[in-house]
């Protein structure tokens, strides 16, 4: 039987710029880059709820298929090809998710030798960054593990989806592919827990880069939630 559960992607925050030193390039140089990398993650929150969609779209399927019998064959094999075709779609929008977060990212590493332009002066601020940059890399890291789970997980449901329209399907093999799933679902659920981690600590990093870099913000906090599904 499929079991459902929640995942939760937490999302960097952005922030509005209220006042900052002036003279300073490189510090207005980085600021500029955060905050583009934060707009290059649109895509990204984007998905969010077109995936909720789509997910619980392919849940209430895959509960009818199920309490379907043999004698509604036909049925079986079309709403099986219908929850197959929204796996694919759920896969379009994770590399919609996946480009996204590459291309901020690349955004992200540009203040890596603006850090090395701050004065002796922000010297505590140059630390702070060089930790940011640190923990940015562990939450892109993460998020990598976490394609891949997913992915492979829609590849499994793909496959389960196939199997349900072949007549001479066994129990056996269908408990066999289920357990495969769930097992996959958990790795999804592992890695997206560590990307959360690594999310919550960019967001109190970056708070206290502006802090030492003197840069004045009101901060734009933003929180989302990604519903997957688990067999």
């Amino acid at each position: 039987m499929r079991r459902r559960f929640m995942l939760y992607a937490l999302l960097i925050i952005g922030t509005f710029l209220l006042s900052a030193c002036t003279g300073q390039s490189a510090q207005e140089k980085i600021y500029d880059h955060l905050e583009k990398a934060v707009t290059l993650e649109d895509a990204f929150r984007e998905q969010q709820q077109p995936l909720v969609d789509l997910e619980n779209k392919e849940q209430k399927l895959y509960n009818e298929i199920i309490d379907l019998s043999m004698d509604e064959f036909d049925q079986i094999k079309e709403k099986s090809k219908e929850a197959a075709s929204i796996v694919e779609e759920r896969r379009e929008k994770l590399k919609l998710e996946k480009d996204s977060i590459d291309s901020a990212k690349e955004e992200f590493d540009k203040i890596k030798p603006l850090l090395d332009d701050l004065d002796e002066e922000q010297a505590e601020a140059k630390e702070v960054g060089n930790e940011l940059v640190e923990v940015m890399q562990k939450r892109y890291d993460a998020y990598q593990n976490l394609y891949k789970a997913y992915d492979e997980a829609l590849t499994l449901d793909a496959e389960l989806y196939e199997m349900l329209q072949k007549e001479d399907l066994t129990e056996e093999q269908l408990q066999k592919q289920v357990e495969s799933i769930n097992k996959k679902y958990k790795e999804v659920t592992k890695a997206n827990e560590e990307f959360n981690k690594y999310t919550e600590q960019y967001n109190k990093k970056k708070k206290e880069f502006y802090e030492a870099l003197g840069i004045e913000v009101t901060y734009n906090e933003e929180e989302s939630s990604n519903t997957s599904e688990e067999n």
